[in-house]
Order: C-alpha cells, then sequence, then structure tokens
C-alpha cells in the first residue's frame, strides 16, 4: 500500500478560505499575511528550492500550510516556525487531517523567528518560505546566521527586496542587504511570482531567491560584526565617498582613508560599487591599524612624545 501523498493533500482557494473562516482568521498587513493559494505555485517553489528526500527544512512564517504539505511531500522532516497564536494552534492539525502519513514528520516551533536560537530534531539543511514583506531580510539574515547547517536557502519576498538581495555591485539597488546575503551565501534572482496566486492579493509583485551557502567562509581575520559595521557607515549615506561616509565609523576621515588605501580601494569610491570581500578587508586593515596604534602607546616610554 503507497504511503504517498494523497492527490488533494494541498490547499486549493476555497481550502485557504474556509479554513480562515473556521479559524475566524483576517490576514492582517501588520505581519505581511498574504496566504498563497494555488498548489501549482507551491510545487514550483519546492521544485526550485530542488528539496530533497533527505532535507530537513525550516520554514518561516507558515501561515495555513499551503507551502508546508508541498514541502511535506519532498522533504525528509518540516519544522515551520509560526509567531501567530491561532495559525500556530491550527497548523498541526491541518497536517494531521490532510497528510496523516507525513505528520510524525512535521514540528511546529510557536516563536517569532527573530528569537529562534534553536530547532528541534536534526539540523535543518535547508530554508524554504514565504517571508513576510515587512521583516524578510532581517529574518533571513537571522536563519543564515543562526544555523550554519542549511546548505541551501529559497524565500519569496517582495519583487523590489528580491531585487536588492541578488544585486550585484555597481547595480543601483545594490545596499546593505545584497552585501549581507553575500556574506553567507551565493544569491540568485530565479523566478517572479503574480500577486494572483495570493489571498488577500498583494498590491506588489513578489520575487524567488535562491542563496546557496558559501563552502569556504570569506577569510578574514575581521569578525562579522566588525565586518557589517563597516557596510553600515557605507550605505548610510550613499551619495558620499567612503572616506567621507567611513568618517564616523573609523574616528576621522584621515583614519577611513588611511583604512581605505591599506585594504586597496579608493578612498573616492562609493559603497555600492564593492564586494563583500572589499568591505571585509577594509574592516581588517582598520583593526591592523588600531592594533598597531595600540602597540605604538604601549611601547612608548614614560616622559617620552
Amino acid at each position: 500500500m503507497s504511503s504517498s501523498p494523497v492527490p488533494d493533500a494541498l490547499l486549493g482557494p476555497a481550502d485557504v478560505r474556509e479554513l480562515a473562516a473556521v479559524l475566524g482568521v483576517r490576514p492582517t498587513k501588520q505581519r505581511g499575511q498574504n496566504f498563497v493559494i494555488d498548489a501549482n505555485t507551491v510545487r514550483r517553489i519546492v521544485r526550485t528550492a530542488e528539496v530533497r528526500s533527505d532535507d530537513v527544512v525550516v520554514e518561516v512564517g507558515p501561515g495555513l500550510g499551503s507551502l508546508t504539505l508541498a514541502l511535506l511531500e519532498a522533504a525528509d522532516r518540516v519544522t515551520a516556525v509560526e509567531i501567530d497564536d491561532v495559525l500556530a494552534g491550527a497548523l498541526p492539525a491541518t497536517i494531521a487531517a490532510r497528510m496523516p502519513e507525513r505528520a510524525a514528520r512535521f514540528a511546529l516551533v510557536h516563536s517569532d523567528a527573530m528569537h529562534v536560537t534553536e530547532l528541534p530534531g536534526p539540523p535543518p539543511t535547508a530554508l524554504v518560505a514565504n517571508l513576510p514583506y515587512n521583516v524578510a531580510v532581517p529574518v533571513l539574515l537571522h536563519m543564515l546566521d543562526t544555523f550554519p547547517s542549511i546548505e541551501r536557502t529559497l524565500v519569496m519576498v517582495q519583487a523590489e527586496v528580491a531585487d536588492r538581495l541578488a544585486a550585484a555591485p555597481g547595480s543601483k539597488v545594490y545596499g546593505v542587504p545584497s552585501v549581507k546575503a553575500n556574506w553567507y551565501a551565493e544569491v540568485k534572482r530565479v523566478g517572479a511570482i503574480g500577486r494572483n496566486v495570493f489571498w488577500p492579493a498583494p498590491n506588489v509583485d513578489s520575487g524567488l531567491v535562491a542563496l546557496t551557502r558559501r563552502a569556504e567562509p570569506i577569510k578574514t581575520t575581521a569578525s562579522k560584526r566588525e565586518v557589517f559595521a563597516v557596510v553600515d557607515a557605507a550605505f548610510a549615506q550613499r551619495r558620499k565617498t567612503l572616506r567621507a561616509a567611513l568618517s564616523g565609523w573609523a574616528g576621522s576621515a584621515a583614519a577611513a582613508e588611511a583604512a581605505l588605501v591599506a585594504a586597496g580601494v579608493s578612498p573616492q569610491a562609493r559603497g555600492e560599487s564593492l564586494t563583500v570581500e572589499e568591505f571585509a578587508r577594509i574592516a581588517e586593515c582598520a583593526k591592523s591599524q588600531d592594533t598597531e596604534a595600540d602597540t605604538d602607546t604601549d611601547t612608548k616610554e614614560p616622559g617620552h612624545q
């Protein structure tokens, strides 16, 4: 007897609306809730994410379970992280009713994803999620940072956010999300999603972004915190040259210029032209200059200037 899911296990438009009505759920803008109502779309997301039968997938913001069910069809295990009390309470029952043979492979974490530091079961190998538009970037970066076992990620986000995440240096939309995502992974825009597959339909288009964890971390003696501090400073004042934009971070324009020159970066360049490796070099050079300055101070004899 086959244990494969029944053909109608996934949620269609009528199923989503019926579930929402039974639960008294009204999607809220505050939490960026737009429920996927198209089974073909969630299966496409799972295919694009290249979910394998041995994958342990973590999903953020499962909502009523549209994508969750499609992930359970393909993966070994799925752990969903849901902040909403009503949705979190209802999801296990939905899984049990529509895909009982996979229910034991499902776990729910009722929490804000930004506060999640551990997950039940084996370490996750993939992150697949329809991320709420208002928190997409911080949630994505938090999950990549907290769970280094995540090798592959596919997120559906607002089209504009997708463009920013996947932007290359020199692009007009290249910025903090682009650089920070690239610290962890190779990032690609891999598709577009129309508005009509959601309920309620959002007033923006969505995009799919794939992230593949770097096989080797970026080689630098600077910490992630130190590198990200440079990135934040560089883009806080996009129109300024790096010499000016990094002056507050470095302590002075002269110190910023010294770090830039040591890193092989023009002080007249702007943040949007730099790779994540170059930002790391700037942080590293500034760090080494601080160390040298401390050493010089320590080795001066008392009474000598």
